[in-house]
């Protein structure tokens, strides 16, 4: 079987499957019932100063949902824990002791001043907990107070408070960055400045999740008044995947541990994570539509794949995939490949002929053949998009071929050249001359 525990930063734990800091880690019954599940630790929810802040008592969640109602997106503007520093205090070290080989980390949200993170740091050490995780994403509510993602758009105040933080614990410090920002990289550069041991990525973005449109009030409202609030869920993954390879692949964070966020509901979703550089994930939205128990599944199934691989640990899979992202003038410009259709098992439902007609390169064409519809590729127009592999409706039915050198593309009538070719060095590229 292959070895899925866990070793980030020192910190131990029987599987890289964590609960993010969100409503599912409010309290001592929440996690203690994600740990009897199997999880492998849980980031507490944010802690604040006393006295603590007020949520709305009325909609806090609103939820995207697909036509077979499947969750896709989920909205939330409840803020940081609204009970006591010191209950939450009292139930982290109860559940540290209770649970020895189970991660804990505390999120943190505190004014920027030097005071305050110097003041709530010992408090959380006591407790047992194995690490802290400093809240700069939040978009909503404590945002407008200066915190949040209020300090996480700012470089100077992450590395200032991080600064802070690594004088004052002994605690490895994790930096939760917001998504809500033009580059990634600039906020995890500045953590690590700081002294940062890790980053952990991403925090909700900023939306609003619709309209009702028979009472004209945005969704969800509170007595008649709404606020943006926190997306998370399956539809942020591919914007959490592209941040986190950024931070993976930028040489001014090479090496920065890494807890990689949004929308993991899968084993699957988790492998691909951990293949783009993460050493643990964190999961919110998934415990909340499934519950709990999702974990074993999420445990059997990355152990299972690990074992087909051929990866005898975490990793030995870590960042394999990271070498592969580049940026877009470093592509191959010589490389093609055209769709291919397999007739024995397409149901003649036509939609790849009606996307590829109406809004790419007419590149499939219809025809009736002894009483059936037929649809063919046309490889003198198909450019290798790659839409109608997307829409088609019956897994692997259309697969994209690539043209070995020296083949004739029928497109273009030249044969394809082998080596590489980039942006750069294309003979159309108007910089080229310069260069």
């Amino acid at each position: 079987m292959a070895d899925i525990r866990s070793n980030f930063l020192g910190i131990q734990s029987p599987n890289p499957f964590w609960l993010a800091s969100a409503p599912p880690t409010d309290k001592e019954i929440n996690v203690t019932r994600a740990f009897e599940a199997g999880w492998g630790g849980v980031v507490w929810k944010t802690l604040g100063e006393d006295p603590p802040v007020v949520n709305v008592s009325g909609p806090r969640y609103a939820t995207l949902m697909s036509q077979d109602r499947r969750v896709i997106g989920l909205n939330n503007i409840e803020l940081i824990t609204d009970r006591p520093l010191r209950t939450n205090l009292d139930e982290i070290r109860r559940v540290k002791r209770a649970w020895p080989d189970r991660a804990m980390i505390v999120s943190l949200m505190v004014p920027c001043t030097e005071a305050s993170w110097k003041a709530i740091l010992p408090l959380v050490e006591d407790t047992g907990a194995d690490g802290i995780e400093l809240n700069f994403g939040c978009p909503h509510g404590m945002s407008e107070r200066g915190m949040g993602s209020a300090v996480g758009q700012v470089p100077e105040y992450i590395q200032m408070v991080t600064a802070w933080c690594k004088q004052y614990t002994k605690l490895p410090v994790i930096v939760k960055l917001t998504p809500n920002i033009t580059d990634v990289r600039q906020p995890a550069r500045a953590a690590r400045a700081g002294g940062a041991d890790a980053v952990s990525l991403i925090n909700t973005i900023n939306s609003v999740m619709g309209v009702d449109l028979d009472r004209m009030l945005m969704n969800p409202s509170t007595d008649g008044w709404g606020s943006h609030g926190g997306y998370c869920g399956p539809a942020v993954k591919p914007i959490a995947q592209n941040m986190v390879a950024e931070i993976a692949r930028d040489p001014a964070t090479a090496g920065l541990p890494i807890s990689g966020i949004g929308g993991i509901s899968n084993w699957r979703d988790a492998a691909e994570f951990i293949a783009l550089g993460c050493g643990t994930v964190q999961v919110c939205t998934a415990a909340m539509v499934y519950g709990f128990k999702i974990v074993q599944d999420m445990c059997s199934g990355l152990s299972n794949f690990m074992d087909e691989k051929g990866y005898r640990n975490l990793d030995a899979m870590m960042g394999l995939a990271v070498p592969s992202v580049k940026n877009w003038n470093q592509l191959n410009l010589n490389h093609v490949e055209k769709a291919v259709i397999n007739q024995d098992s397409c149901i003649q439902c036509g939609r790849c002929h009606v996307v590829c007609e109406d809004t790419s390169h007419q590149a499939i064409t219809a025809m009736d053949k002894e009483g059936r519809r037929y649809f063919e590729v046309m490889e003198d127009e198909c450019v290798g998009c790659n839409l109608c592999v997307s829409i088609c409706p019956v897994p692997d039915t259309i697969t994209m071929r690539a043209l070995k050198p020296g083949e004739i593309d029928a497109r273009t009538g030249e044969p394809v050249r082998a080596g590489y070719a980039n942006w750069t060095s294309h003979p159309n590229n108007p910089m080229r001359a310069a260069t």
